[in-house]
């Protein structure tokens, strides 16, 4: 994927609360971070009872991104990685948004689930801790979900992201910044009933530190330490004083206390809400609060993919062997799709980087929907890719491989591409085009190697030419390319052979 590693790197966090970027140098592979911006744009605010966001919300986080931009304009493709998290997930016109979302930042912004941004938070915490071998308990409170992880060291081994945020539960509870014991309670009470499927899972016991990270707890340890209610971390009684000094106050603007930006008053009633009804349903008497989140999560991503350490085939390979994939068919699969690839180059319709890569991922994973049922097994296979929680893979990811998956075979879905985020909805096609036609080539699923194929890639039209006699030879494959002129009729693409 990278023909030189980058020098300088970016992930940029578009949060429902805040938006932050965090740059960095790469040096002899290790992460030194240089800037860090931060704004807060409270997108979640912006979503309107129908799930549309404002065209208010939106100018406003444009004009973040028209900033975070210009520190970003020199930087090639690849070296940047843009996140969208609760807010964008659930918003219904998040597509139109992230149109002119990635004109101004000048780099690609994929949409990543909830379990996805869980697993990320992790990374960045972990790397910001010693590895000691204690089982965490990490908390972060986003502005429209909190996630919750445990893990080991570097490992993740169980992560919940649960709809509630600071920024959603103040506006549903807090909505003209009044602050009284009732609404309160509701709130918290509204945050346990949230917590409460998994809870068993996550209390005490089940883990030996809880570590929190996010603005939201940065912010209440400042509070504490400050105002001299805890001597290190977040404790229950250092919590229960924070919250009689909300409900002293009586409105987030009357809040005065130490270390507590303006920006911050209105979302953080729901914050502590959450953060009570999670120390009392998991029992917490301690937490302490990571530097690492999101972004620096991001980072460590990026740096895996730059060093060929994509934890994106460490997630295919896991979910083929779940399958029960023939990986020697697999195998003779990617091989002939390399081979065709080759002689296209750069799929036409757009230029994409790693094509290669997903044509990879395609073959391991088409066949996967068998394990449902065999009839219309591509189908399966496509519904599976789409709405399973990939690790590495962000929502536009997993729309396009369960695409190319779902195209490999029968009625070729033209409007399914059209669906797919640029440049992949143009090259795509032609990506899917190269799969069926190793398939269709390996069909016998039989070791004899591919013949040498000479192969002609247009939008409308594919042409192969095979060598002397080896269709006469080969008359199954000869039927099957019949049956396929067929399919591909019905797209309005030509397929000539002989």
């Amino acid at each position: 994927m990278y023909e030189q590693a980058p020098e300088i790197v970016a992930a940029i966090d578009l949060g429902s609360n805040s938006f932050h970027m965090v740059v960095a140098h790469l040096r002899k592979g290790e992460l030194v971070i240089v800037d860090r911006l931060r704004e807060m744009v409270r997108l979640a605010a912006g979503l309107t009872p129908a799930k549309h966001l404002s065209v208010e919300a939106q100018q406003k986080a444009i004009d973040c991104l028209q900033r975070f931009g210009q520190r970003l304009k020199d930087m090639p493709p690849g070296s940047v990685r843009a996140v969208g998290t609760n807010t964008l997930r659930v918003a219904r016109n998040a597509n139109q948004f992230l149109q002119l979302a990635e004109a101004a930042l000048g780099h690609p912004i994929e949409v990543i689930a909830g379990i996805e941004e869980a697993r990320l938070i992790y990374a960045g915490v972990a790397h910001s801790l010693a590895t000691d071998g204690k089982r965490r308990m990490v908390m972060d409170i986003g502005g429209g979900s909190t996630e919750y992880i445990i893990g080991v060291d570097m490992a993740p081994l169980r992560k919940e992201s649960l709809h509630m945020g600071c920024v959603t539960l103040s506006l549903q509870h807090f909505p003209d910044g009044k602050i009284t014991p009732k609404r309160f309670k509701r709130a918290v009470i509204a945050a346990q009933m949230e917590l409460e499927p998994m809870q068993k899972h996550y209390r005490a016991g089940q883990w030996d530190e809880a570590v929190g990270a996010s603005g939201t707890l940065r912010t209440v340890e400042k509070l504490l330490l400050s105002s001299g209610w805890s001597k290190a971390g977040i404790t229950p009684e250092g919590l229960n004083r924070l919250v009689d000094a909300l409900l002293s106050a009586g409105h987030s603007d009357k809040l005065a206390l130490p270390e507590l930006s303006v920006e911050r008053k209105p979302i953080l009633p729901g914050g502590i809400a959450i953060l009570a009804a999670t120390f009392k349903s998991l029992t917490i008497q301690h937490m302490r609060v990571a530097d690492g989140a999101l972004r620096e999560g991001l980072l460590h991503d990026l740096l895996g993919r730059i060093n060929h350490q994509d934890i994106r085939d460490r997630t295919v390979t896991a979910m083929a062997t779940r399958y029960h994939v023939d990986l020697e068919h697999a195998a003779r699969i990617k091989a002939t799709a390399r081979g065709l690839l080759a002689q296209v180059g750069k799929p036409p319709c757009g230029k994409v980087e790693n094509a290669d890569q997903w044509l990879d991922w395609a073959a391991d994973l088409h066949e996967i929907g068998i394990d449902i049922a065999h009839s219309s097994y591509h189908k399966h296979s496509g519904y599976i890719i789409e709405n399973a929680d990939l690790p590495g893979f962000s929502r536009q990811d997993q729309l396009l491989l369960a695409t190319l998956v779902r195209a490999h075979r029968r009625k070729f879905p033209v409007k399914l591409f059209r669906e797919l985020a640029a440049p992949w909805n143009g090259a795509a096609k032609s990506l899917a085009l190269v799969l069926r036609l190793a398939v269709l080539l390996n069909r016998s699923r039989q070791a004899e190697p591919t013949p040498l194929i000479d192969l002609t890639l247009t939008p409308n039209c594919i042409q192969l030419r095979f060598p002397p006699d080896w269709l006469n030879d080969h008359p199954l494959t000869a039927a099957d390319l019949e049956q396929e002129t067929g399919y591909l009729q019905g797209a309005d693409i030509a397929l000539v052979y002989g």
